[in-house]
């Protein structure tokens, strides 16, 4: 598919794993859900381009929801780029969302992810930091999924400066300090 002209794309079209026997026309409108609350566990996903997909689980067992892309975009071989989600989350409260790579992306394109961290309090879209480590330029079209999101809880610890830190074995050894592999 010619990204200028065709959508292109080969990703789920935005159904979960529950919905994906329901036909388009059975998909709520996303405009038709609102909600002032966030049960617990729960991801709120707002679509902010006509051409969002949901995240979508690919199988029962999956711990990540894939994210699709809505724009065409090519990453030259060495180079990176942002990808456009076209969507905005509200995760899980006592959590955060990392994006990780696509281990098929990884290994067979050399595709990996970075500046992966989502904070519980951004509603901003979701973009995908995406490296080419190939030496082949990597095409991107809407609809292809190019990471997964995760979610993990998290501790907001607190931080208090102090003159001296308590001793360690390890002490500050850093960088292979702890064995060559």
């Amino acid at each position: 598919s010619g990204c200028p002209t065709g959508l292109g794309g080969s990703g789920n079209p935005g159904k979960t794993v529950s919905e994906a026997s329901k036909s388009p026309e059975q998909q709520p409108p996303h405009d038709d859900v609102k909600c002032d609350c966030q049960p617990k566990g729960v991801m709120l996903v707002k679509r902010t381009h006509d051409r969002a997909q949901l995240p979508v689980r690919e199988s029962e067992g999956a711990v990540g929801f894939d994210l699709a892309a809505v724009e065409c975009t090519k990453i030259a071989a060495g180079d990176k780029a942002v990808i456009r989600t076209g969507l905005a989350v509200a995760v899980p409260e006592g959590t955060y969302a990392r994006i990780a790579p696509r281990s098929g992306l990884a290994a067979k394109q050399h595709i990996g992810v970075g500046a992966g961290v989502i904070d519980f309090d951004y509603r901003g879209e979701v973009a995908v930091v995406l490296f080419n480590h190939g030496r082949n330029e990597f095409q991107i079209e809407p609809g292809d999924r190019i990471a997964q999101l995760l979610f993990a809880p998290v501790l907001q610890g607190e931080l208090i400066e102090v003159a001296t830190l308590q001793g360690t074995e390890r002490g500050s050894g850093g960088f292979g300090s702890t064995g060559e592999h």
